[in-house]
Protein backbone atom coordinates (compact mmCIF):
# COMPACT_ATOMS: atom_id res chain seq x y z
CA UNK A 1 0.00 0.00 0.00
CA UNK A 2 1.47 3.32 -0.93
CA UNK A 3 2.05 6.21 1.85
CA UNK A 4 -0.02 8.20 2.76
CA UNK A 5 0.31 12.44 2.21
CA UNK A 6 0.05 12.19 6.05
CA UNK A 7 2.52 9.55 6.78
CA UNK A 8 5.03 11.38 3.47
CA UNK A 9 4.59 14.99 4.50
CA UNK A 10 6.96 14.98 7.82
CA UNK A 11 9.78 13.61 5.85
CA UNK A 12 9.95 16.04 2.99
CA UNK A 13 13.35 18.26 3.25
CA UNK A 14 11.91 21.02 0.49
CA UNK A 15 9.86 21.56 -3.08
CA UNK A 16 11.84 22.49 -5.74
CA UNK A 17 10.23 24.19 -8.40
CA UNK A 18 10.10 22.65 -11.85
CA UNK A 19 12.03 25.54 -13.63
CA UNK A 20 14.94 25.03 -11.20
CA UNK A 21 15.04 21.00 -11.22
CA UNK A 22 14.72 21.00 -15.22
CA UNK A 23 17.72 23.48 -14.53
CA UNK A 24 20.00 21.43 -12.49
CA UNK A 25 19.11 18.10 -14.41
CA UNK A 26 20.66 20.40 -17.63
CA UNK A 27 23.60 21.14 -15.62
CA UNK A 28 24.01 17.54 -14.80
CA UNK A 29 23.84 16.48 -18.22
CA UNK A 30 25.95 19.04 -19.65
CA UNK A 31 28.94 17.67 -17.07
CA UNK A 32 28.09 14.32 -17.93
CA UNK A 33 28.57 14.53 -21.25
CA UNK A 34 32.13 16.23 -20.61
CA UNK A 35 33.23 14.16 -18.17
CA UNK A 36 32.42 10.70 -18.68
CA UNK A 37 31.11 10.64 -22.35
CA UNK A 38 34.21 10.59 -23.72
CA UNK A 39 35.06 7.59 -21.77
CA UNK A 40 31.89 5.70 -22.88
CA UNK A 41 32.79 6.53 -26.69
CA UNK A 42 36.59 5.33 -25.78
CA UNK A 43 35.44 1.64 -24.37
CA UNK A 44 32.97 1.60 -27.48
CA UNK A 45 35.70 1.16 -29.63
CA UNK A 46 37.59 -0.94 -27.46
CA UNK A 47 40.24 1.71 -26.57
CA UNK A 48 41.98 1.08 -23.11
CA UNK A 49 43.18 3.55 -20.56
CA UNK A 50 44.47 2.41 -17.26
CA UNK A 51 43.70 5.41 -16.01
CA UNK A 52 40.01 5.80 -16.18
CA UNK A 53 39.04 1.80 -16.93
CA UNK A 54 39.54 1.67 -12.97
CA UNK A 55 36.67 3.59 -12.39
CA UNK A 56 34.49 1.57 -14.34
CA UNK A 57 35.58 -1.80 -13.37
CA UNK A 58 36.75 -2.13 -10.02
CA UNK A 59 34.01 0.43 -8.84
CA UNK A 60 31.60 -1.38 -11.24
CA UNK A 61 29.32 1.18 -11.69
CA UNK A 62 28.06 1.95 -15.39
CA UNK A 63 28.15 5.10 -16.96
CA UNK A 64 24.45 4.70 -17.94
CA UNK A 65 24.06 4.97 -14.21
CA UNK A 66 25.73 8.21 -13.72
CA UNK A 67 23.76 9.85 -16.73
CA UNK A 68 19.96 10.27 -15.41
CA UNK A 69 19.57 13.08 -12.51
CA UNK A 70 18.16 12.78 -8.99
CA UNK A 71 17.80 15.00 -6.05
CA UNK A 72 17.96 12.82 -3.52
CA UNK A 73 15.67 11.03 -1.25
CA UNK A 74 12.90 13.55 0.42
CA UNK A 75 12.92 15.97 -2.31
CA UNK A 76 9.56 17.03 -3.74
CA UNK A 77 9.65 18.40 -7.16
CA UNK A 78 7.10 20.28 -8.50
CA UNK A 79 5.36 19.53 -11.38
CA UNK A 80 7.16 16.38 -11.96
CA UNK A 81 5.52 13.42 -14.03
CA UNK A 82 6.03 9.67 -13.44
CA UNK A 83 7.49 9.08 -17.30
CA UNK A 84 10.82 11.08 -15.92
CA UNK A 85 10.84 10.28 -12.13
CA UNK A 86 9.86 6.51 -12.10
CA UNK A 87 7.93 4.06 -9.70
CA UNK A 88 10.21 1.88 -10.10
CA UNK A 89 13.17 3.91 -9.01
CA UNK A 90 11.28 5.08 -5.99
CA UNK A 91 9.31 8.05 -6.91
CA UNK A 92 5.72 8.74 -6.08
CA UNK A 93 3.16 11.70 -6.54
CA UNK A 94 2.15 13.90 -4.32
CA UNK A 95 1.02 17.50 -4.72
CA UNK A 96 1.11 17.74 -7.83
CA UNK A 97 5.21 16.63 -8.05
CA UNK A 98 7.20 13.41 -7.69
CA UNK A 99 9.03 12.90 -4.53
CA UNK A 100 12.15 10.12 -3.84
CA UNK A 101 11.20 8.05 -0.80
CA UNK A 102 12.90 4.92 0.98
CA UNK A 103 9.38 3.32 1.16
CA UNK A 104 8.45 -0.60 2.36
CA UNK A 105 6.97 -0.77 -1.31
CA UNK A 106 10.67 -0.07 -2.71
CA UNK A 107 12.89 -1.87 -0.60
CA UNK A 108 11.04 -4.93 -0.09
CA UNK A 109 12.35 -7.91 1.62
CA UNK A 110 15.76 -6.44 1.85
CA UNK A 111 14.81 -3.55 3.58
CA UNK A 112 16.33 -4.72 7.07
CA UNK A 113 19.61 -5.22 4.89
CA UNK A 114 19.59 -2.36 3.21
CA UNK A 115 19.06 0.29 6.37
CA UNK A 116 21.64 -1.84 8.07
CA UNK A 117 24.50 -1.53 5.50
CA UNK A 118 23.12 2.14 5.39
CA UNK A 119 23.83 2.53 8.60
CA UNK A 120 27.07 0.93 8.22
CA UNK A 121 28.42 3.29 5.35
CA UNK A 122 27.35 6.45 7.71
CA UNK A 123 29.63 5.00 10.70
CA UNK A 124 32.06 4.38 8.43
CA UNK A 125 32.23 7.85 6.47
CA UNK A 126 32.40 9.52 10.04
CA UNK A 127 34.87 7.43 11.42
CA UNK A 128 37.14 8.22 8.17
CA UNK A 129 36.62 11.64 8.73
CA UNK A 130 37.09 12.43 12.36
CA UNK A 131 40.55 10.73 12.29
CA UNK A 132 43.37 12.63 11.54
CA UNK A 133 44.49 12.29 8.26
CA UNK A 134 47.89 10.80 7.92
CA UNK A 135 50.20 10.96 5.00
CA UNK A 136 53.83 10.05 3.60
CA UNK A 137 52.51 6.60 2.26
CA UNK A 138 53.83 8.15 -0.89
CA UNK A 139 51.52 5.97 -3.57
CA UNK A 140 54.01 2.71 -3.02
CA UNK A 141 50.68 0.58 -2.62
CA UNK A 142 51.21 0.20 -6.48
CA UNK A 143 54.86 -0.33 -6.01
CA UNK A 144 53.91 -3.06 -2.89
CA UNK A 145 51.77 -4.53 -5.29
CA UNK A 146 54.44 -6.09 -7.60
CA UNK A 147 57.21 -6.11 -4.90
CA UNK A 148 59.40 -9.12 -5.80
CA UNK A 149 56.99 -10.62 -7.90
CA UNK A 150 57.59 -10.98 -12.16
CA UNK A 151 53.50 -10.50 -11.80
CA UNK A 152 51.99 -7.55 -13.14
CA UNK A 153 48.19 -6.14 -12.64
CA UNK A 154 48.60 -3.99 -15.67
CA UNK A 155 50.15 -6.11 -18.37
CA UNK A 156 49.58 -4.12 -21.31
CA UNK A 157 51.76 -1.16 -20.04
CA UNK A 158 55.39 -1.50 -19.22
CA UNK A 159 57.26 -0.68 -16.13
CA UNK A 160 59.11 2.60 -15.55
CA UNK A 161 62.17 0.86 -12.99
CA UNK A 162 63.37 -2.34 -13.15
CA UNK A 163 62.19 -5.02 -9.87
CA UNK A 164 65.72 -3.94 -8.40
CA UNK A 165 64.72 -0.34 -8.21
CA UNK A 166 61.28 -1.32 -7.46
CA UNK A 167 62.39 -3.45 -4.29
CA UNK A 168 64.67 -0.85 -3.62
CA UNK A 169 62.44 1.83 -3.25
CA UNK A 170 59.94 -0.12 -1.12
CA UNK A 171 62.40 -0.86 1.33
CA UNK A 172 63.95 2.32 1.90
CA UNK A 173 61.00 4.48 1.74
CA UNK A 174 59.27 2.16 3.81
CA UNK A 175 54.89 0.83 3.31
CA UNK A 176 52.33 2.85 5.32
CA UNK A 177 49.17 1.76 4.37
CA UNK A 178 45.91 1.87 6.03
CA UNK A 179 43.61 0.71 3.65
CA UNK A 180 42.43 -2.71 3.37
CA UNK A 181 40.95 -2.58 -0.45
CA UNK A 182 44.89 -1.63 -1.44
CA UNK A 183 46.71 -3.85 1.15
CA UNK A 184 44.53 -6.83 -0.07
CA UNK A 185 46.63 -6.83 -3.68
CA UNK A 186 50.18 -6.58 -2.09
CA UNK A 187 52.26 -8.99 -2.37
CA UNK A 188 53.01 -12.00 0.30
CA UNK A 189 56.46 -10.85 0.65
CA UNK A 190 55.11 -7.21 0.92
CA UNK A 191 52.52 -7.52 3.55
CA UNK A 192 54.80 -8.01 6.51
CA UNK A 193 57.03 -4.57 5.58
CA UNK A 194 53.15 -2.81 6.31
CA UNK A 195 53.19 -1.74 10.39
CA UNK A 196 49.46 -2.75 10.35
CA UNK A 197 48.05 -6.01 8.65
CA UNK A 198 44.57 -4.68 8.08
CA UNK A 199 41.41 -7.04 7.24
CA UNK A 200 38.14 -6.07 5.77
CA UNK A 201 36.42 -6.36 9.69
CA UNK A 202 38.68 -3.38 11.11
CA UNK A 203 38.75 -0.98 8.50
CA UNK A 204 36.31 1.37 9.85
CA UNK A 205 39.79 1.30 12.87
CA UNK A 206 42.89 2.56 10.20
CA UNK A 207 40.56 4.51 7.42
CA UNK A 208 42.21 7.62 7.51
CA UNK A 209 41.34 11.18 5.02
CA UNK A 210 44.83 11.21 4.16
CA UNK A 211 44.74 8.26 2.18
CA UNK A 212 43.99 8.42 -1.30
CA UNK A 213 41.64 5.11 -1.55
CA UNK A 214 39.67 6.18 1.34
CA UNK A 215 39.13 9.57 -1.09
CA UNK A 216 38.24 7.53 -4.20
CA UNK A 217 35.93 5.44 -1.92
CA UNK A 218 33.88 8.66 -1.61
CA UNK A 219 32.84 7.96 -4.88
CA UNK A 220 32.33 4.37 -4.04
CA UNK A 221 29.79 5.02 -1.27
CA UNK A 222 28.23 7.64 -3.19
CA UNK A 223 26.88 5.78 -6.02
CA UNK A 224 26.44 2.76 -3.82
CA UNK A 225 23.04 4.19 -2.71
CA UNK A 226 22.10 5.90 -5.45
CA UNK A 227 19.94 7.20 -6.57
CA UNK A 228 19.12 8.32 -2.71
CA UNK A 229 22.40 10.32 -2.80
CA UNK A 230 22.03 13.64 -5.23
CA UNK A 231 23.40 12.86 -8.49
CA UNK A 232 25.65 16.02 -8.53
CA UNK A 233 27.31 14.75 -5.49
CA UNK A 234 27.80 10.97 -6.92
CA UNK A 235 29.40 13.39 -10.20
CA UNK A 236 31.20 15.43 -8.08
CA UNK A 237 32.71 12.24 -6.07
CA UNK A 238 33.63 10.68 -9.57
CA UNK A 239 35.40 13.72 -10.88
CA UNK A 240 37.61 13.60 -7.47
CA UNK A 241 38.53 9.79 -8.17
CA UNK A 242 39.48 10.59 -11.27
CA UNK A 243 41.75 13.11 -10.22
CA UNK A 244 43.12 10.77 -7.78
CA UNK A 245 43.32 8.21 -9.56
CA UNK A 246 45.71 10.01 -12.14
CA UNK A 247 47.84 10.83 -9.49
CA UNK A 248 47.73 7.04 -8.29
CA UNK A 249 48.93 6.14 -11.57
CA UNK A 250 51.06 8.60 -12.31
CA UNK A 251 52.98 7.74 -8.77
CA UNK A 252 53.20 3.67 -9.80
CA UNK A 253 55.88 1.96 -11.41
CA UNK A 254 53.91 2.02 -14.12
CA UNK A 255 54.82 3.71 -17.70
CA UNK A 256 51.94 5.82 -18.91
CA UNK A 257 53.68 8.13 -21.10
CA UNK A 258 52.28 6.54 -23.98
CA UNK A 259 48.31 7.53 -22.84
CA UNK A 260 49.48 10.76 -21.94
CA UNK A 261 50.15 10.64 -18.37
CA UNK A 262 54.04 12.10 -17.48
CA UNK A 263 55.27 10.44 -14.14
CA UNK A 264 55.42 11.95 -10.51
CA UNK A 265 58.91 9.42 -9.51
CA UNK A 266 58.22 9.11 -5.95
CA UNK A 267 61.62 7.05 -5.98
CA UNK A 268 63.28 10.61 -5.57
CA UNK A 269 62.64 13.20 -2.74
CA UNK A 270 61.42 15.47 -5.46
CA UNK A 271 58.95 13.44 -6.67
CA UNK A 272 57.60 12.40 -2.64
CA UNK A 273 57.68 16.65 -2.16
CA UNK A 274 55.02 16.72 -4.96
CA UNK A 275 53.27 13.58 -4.50
CA UNK A 276 52.65 14.93 -0.96
CA UNK A 277 51.62 18.07 -1.57
CA UNK A 278 48.92 16.64 -4.30
CA UNK A 279 47.69 14.08 -1.65
CA UNK A 280 46.86 17.23 0.71
CA UNK A 281 44.86 18.92 -1.72
CA UNK A 282 43.06 15.80 -2.90
CA UNK A 283 42.42 14.99 1.06
CA UNK A 284 41.08 18.93 1.33
CA UNK A 285 38.96 18.64 -1.69
CA UNK A 286 37.93 14.80 -0.53
CA UNK A 287 36.87 16.11 2.91
CA UNK A 288 34.36 18.29 1.92
CA UNK A 289 32.68 16.21 -0.39
CA UNK A 290 32.60 13.11 2.37
CA UNK A 291 30.86 16.17 5.01
CA UNK A 292 28.11 16.00 2.46
CA UNK A 293 28.13 12.41 1.77
CA UNK A 294 27.97 12.03 5.72
CA UNK A 295 24.65 14.56 5.22
CA UNK A 296 23.36 12.99 2.71
CA UNK A 297 23.60 9.34 4.54
CA UNK A 298 21.95 11.00 7.83
CA UNK A 299 18.94 11.99 6.16
CA UNK A 300 18.77 9.06 3.99
CA UNK A 301 18.21 7.00 7.18
CA UNK A 302 15.82 9.77 8.70
CA UNK A 303 13.78 9.31 5.43
CA UNK A 304 13.34 5.20 6.24
CA UNK A 305 10.31 3.93 7.71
Amino acid sequence: MAPSAVDIAPRIRVPIPRREWEMAWSRHTARFDAVVAPHVQRRSRHEEDPVADFLFEYYRFRPSHLRPWHPGTGVLLEGADPERFRDKDGYRTMDGGRILLPTPEVLGKNAAKFRSGTKWIHDLLTATQDRPARFGCFGLHEWAMLYRTDMTRHDSVPLRVGQGELADVVESVGLRCTHFDAFRFFTEPARPLNPVQLSHSDRAIHEQPGCLHANMDVYRWAFKRSPWIPSELVLDAFMLALDIRTLDMAASPYDLRDYGLQPVPVETAEGREEFGRKQRAFSDRASVLRDRLITAYANLLDQMP
